[in-house]
């Protein structure tokens, strides 16, 4: 097994998971002592670099010392030079430290690996645990007419909560995903005796809307998922494209009061009324609805975020 991965230690795993542990209840100077007792073992074992990282940020929170900033900035390179795909997530590490970066944050390679991991439990998680309503709020703010839409591309489409919610308003309706995990349980639903989605496909949604042919969609539907997106240029450019003249684009975003897009601590991106209006005007979309909207809940409080419609205006 890949030493980035595992620590093929017995000794390096259980310090490893001390330190896990010290860190969950706050003992940032035990995790990161933890932590380099591991590193000692097994010098390559990611997620260790990524507990010292971790564990020397909430040192330096605590203290204010910039030489613990340092030192977590450091534990964090060395993650993402051991795993330059960043399948753990170091560089949004570095970026809430302030290191510039000419890579977005969030590498597919993480986000495949998060939701890969995360999909047999996705559904319960998300909806009972932290009562998420993305897929109500799109099937909501559908347009009145047509009653079905010839066309509909669900962008990160997951396990298939918002297709389940707005089958019935599309005729064929496709769904992509970067997660071949959350494809699998999305590819197991049904509706009305036949499979959810007509089509599945596995890739980066703004590859995939690349690969599309250009006038081909009536809808576009996307439920947190543009949370995971640095830019949304790329993806509203290329969803004007797929869209044929007068077809719809319907999301839900997470926002903030500021200007442009920021990557929280959550680490999800929230993306200002102001950004979302100007990228849609310049990728030739309208906007028919943009309005507060609380998708779901985190530490038992309500994330502040947006449903947004776009209408494609005629070239």
């Amino acid at each position: 097994m890949a030493t980035q991965h595992s620590s093929g230690d017995l000794l390096a795993d259980r310090r490893y998971r001390y330190a896990e542990a010290c860190l969950i209840d706050g003992d940032h100077a035990g995790a990161a002592e933890l932590a380099e007792q591991a590193l000692e073992i097994a010098p390559r074992y990611v997620p260790a670099w990524l507990i010292l990282g971790r564990a020397r940020e909430g040192l330096a929170a605590q203290g204010g010392d910039p030489l613990l900033r340092a030192a977590a900035t450091r534990a964090f390179a060395c993650a993402l030079d051991i795993d330059p795909e960043d399948t753990l997530g170091a560089r949004a590490h570095l970026a809430h430290l302030g290191v510039d970066d000419s890579l977005p944050p969030l590498s597919p390679a993480y986000v495949r690996a998060l939701f890969d991991g995360y999909a047999p439990s996705f559904e319960r998680h998300l909806v009972d645990g932290l009562g998420y309503v993305g897929p109500d709020l799109v099937r909501a703010a559908l347009p009145s007419a047509p009653a079905r839409f010839a066309a509909v591309l669900d962008l990160g489409c997951g396990t298939g909560l918002v297709g389940a919610a707005i089958r019935d308003r599309a005729a064929h309706l496709t769904g992509v995903d970067l997660s071949p995990g959350m494809l699998h349980v999305a590819r197991a639903k049904s509706h009305a005796g036949r499979p959810l989605y007509d089509r599945l496909a596995e890739g980066d949604l703004v590859a995939f809307l690349g690969g599309e042919p250009p006038s081909s969609a009536d809808l576009c539907v996307a439920a947190d998922v543009l949370i995971y997106v640095a830019d949304l240029t790329p993806v509203l450019e290329r969803v004007a494209r797929v869209l044929r003249p007068g077809g719809h684009a319907v999301f839900t975003v997470q926002s903030h009061d500021g200007d442009g897009s920021v990557l929280g601590a959550d680490g999800r991106y929230a993306h200002a009324d102001s950004r979302i209006a100007a990228v849609a005007s310049g990728a030739g979309l309208a906007i028919a609805l943009l309005e507060a909207a609380h998708v779901r809940c985190e530490g038992g409080r309500a994330v502040p975020g947006r449903v947004v419609v776009l209408h494609r205006t005629p070239r």
